[in-house]
């Protein structure tokens, strides 16, 4: 007979509550293999591809892509044994009988509340088992996780992703459908400007309807961490921020002859490259760039190594990978890791563990030919470097003005740790070093 399991969400990573479905890569009625990737999540931290941990077949995607999932909640079902070669399971308690085939609905949100409610887990609800201890029960109705914000539209999977793809907010539409769902059409039409916005009740009738010119995004996932994070940081270290331009012409010329090098063929040496190699150097002749404050123990944590932060900018927003231990690194495996971690961030594929533990952080606003900024430092860090944009710029050297490669450095650090003096020498030493990498033999 058949024997069927639950596939709660695993916590990615420590201290993770919940996590937004973002794709699921399997449909009801698909033969799976164990450790085959099924679901691909988003937490606070990264999008995380997730395994089963059995084979078999798939017999019910609890949540819709979109919907909120708290920790340990199910989201899979999965017939173990669709053969039914295993041993007869010992008689379980009763269960609550399925509902009527006419009753049920292919999709969350669908029907009347009483019958969502009969098949998904309400959201707070005790979490489901461990996949580890699963339980041989015959499928169990439950319900699923409320959906944050009020009002859900009506719209299956493909629905949801043609209008996510699209950057039409399903909010703002009236399904055309039997019980307003929201169709292909519907989503079409909105993305050509041709939709009826959606009848959402208001309290004040005004003639005018604000929400068909806006448009609402949850904030969740890394924008909703990354938010938490900086207001932290702004509201706990005390900041100040030091500025240092520069002539990088001779980096620059550096780079091109390097390109040129049988040892660094095929190997992309960019500024940041420098600049990481000129951020670990310089944080050993100041290593209070490269400390803590521990509020808690009222202790700085001087780091004997150096995980170099990285800001990179992705679809899903920003996150910062960590390089480890970069200050071990030659110039050319630098640049290798470099690029392997930023390829890694673009495609959304960054690990939670690879966002964890680093103790000095470098952001690069000069790829959007912007100048310089002020730049926010990490949690658990006190400083952060911002390179700008290298710019062709009137520079006097020996007394004459000639167009010279000109970059902005930018240094905010936590003066509860770095005091002016410090902060000062290591962004002097960081300029020195980009300025005449030749420099870096003398340290």
């Amino acid at each position: 007979m058949p024997e069927y399991k639950q596939f709660p969400l695993a916590d990615t990573a420590e201290g993770l509550t919940e996590a937004d479905i973002i794709a699921w890569q399997v449909k009801p009625g698909d033969k799976v293999t164990v450790n085959q990737i099924v679901v691909e999540v988003e937490t606070a931290k990264a999008a995380v591809e997730l395994p089963i941990p059995w084979a078999g077949v798939v017999t019910e995607l609890l949540v819709e892509p979109g919907q909120t999932v708290e920790v340990g909640a199910p989201i899979l079902t999965i017939d173990v044994d669709p053969d039914g070669k295993a041993a007869p399971a010992p008689t379980a308690a009763p269960v609550a009988e399925e509902p009527a085939e006419e009753e049920m609905k292919p999709l969350v949100g669908y029907g009347s509340k009483a019958v969502v409610t009969q098949r998904r887990a309400r959201k707070g609800a005790a979490p489901a088992a461990p996949a580890a201890a699963p339980v041989a029960v015959a499928p169990q109705p439950v319900t699923a996780p409320k959906p944050k914000g009020g009002y859900v539209p009506l719209a299956k999977p493909p629905v949801r992703k043609l209008a996510k793809d699209l950057g039409v907010d399903l909010h703002a539409l009236t399904g055309t459908a039997e019980g307003g769902v929201i169709t292909r059409d519907d989503v079409q039409a909105a993305a050509n400007g041709s939709a009826a916005p959606a009848a959402v009740p208001s309290s004040v009738d005004s003639g005018y309807d604000p929400a068909t010119r806006e448009r609402r995004v949850p904030i969740k996932g890394v924008r909703k961490a990354t938010a938490a994070a900086m207001v932290q940081s702004a509201y706990t270290a005390p900041h100040v921020t030091e500025f240092l331009t520069i002539d990088v012409t001779p980096m620059m010329e550096f780079r091109e002859k390097l390109k040129k090098s049988r040892e660094f063929a095929g190997v992309k040496v960019t500024p940041l490259t420098f600049a990481a190699k000129a951020v670990c150097l310089a944080a050993k002749r100041t290593p209070d760039v490269n400390a803590v404050w521990d509020e808690a123990a009222q202790e700085i944590v001087y780091k004997d190594y150096v995980h170099l932060g990285i800001a990179a900018a992705t679809p899903r927003g920003l996150v910062v990978p960590k390089v480890r231990d970069a200050d071990s690194m030659s110039l050319k495996e630098l640049a290798i890791a470099l690029t392997e971690l930023t390829d890694v961030a673009r495609e959304g594929k960054t690990t939670p563990a690879a966002m964890l533990g680093g103790t000095i952080t470098i952001t690069n606003v000069g790829v959007f030919g912007v100048d310089t900024g002020t730049p926010i430092i990490n949690p658990g860090e006190s400083a952060i470097l911002c390179l700008g944009a290298i710019k062709d710029t009137p520079w006097v050297v020996d007394g004459e003005i000639k167009v010279r490669k000109v970059l902005q450095l930018s240094l905010s650090f936590d003066h509860r740790v770095v005091d002016g003096q410090q902060g000062s020498e290591f962004l002097a030493d960081v300029g020195a070093l980009l300025a005449d990498p030749a420099v870096a033999i003398t340290y």
